[in-house]
């Protein structure tokens, strides 16, 4: 690959506030998945306890689990990047320490955990 489509995040997300007035209904930013020009392609936001993932302008899908949509938005990276498309992802430190802490309660690293996922991806596909 030309570009490195995992890059950490120097600056923080912060707690964004949403349109509507209910208490409780902060979306907190937690990673960005953008192109060259700065599009944003894909994120993930926690919002009331889940792991939000947006694709295109649209929830993707929500979990309790942030190595899952973690695992799903770094596809979507290596995807874009398969396609020529050099992307870069960025990621707040509080999603890793979530990640890390469901992968190490598994017993497993964040890769094996992604190679489980892939292989539970590959199987529902075929």
């Amino acid at each position: 690959m030309k570009s490195k489509p995992l890059r950490k995040s120097n600056g923080r997300c912060a707690p964004v506030a949403t349109s509507g007035d209910v208490p409780g209904d902060a979306i907190e930013p937690h990673a960005q998945l953008r192109d060259q020009q700065g599009t944003l392609l894909a994120g993930i936001v926690r919002r009331d306890g889940e792991w939000v993932l947006g694709m295109g302008g649209k929830i993707a899908g929500s979990t309790a689990k942030a190595a899952q949509v973690f695992a799903l938005i770094r596809r979507a990276a290596l995807l874009h990047e398969a396609e020529g498309t050099p992307v870069r992802l960025t990621w707040s430190d509080g999603l890793m320490a979530a990640v890390e802490e469901e992968v190490a309660e598994r017993g497993l690293s964040f890769e094996a955990f992604e190679e489980q996922l892939q292989r539970s991806i590959d199987g529902r596909a075929g």
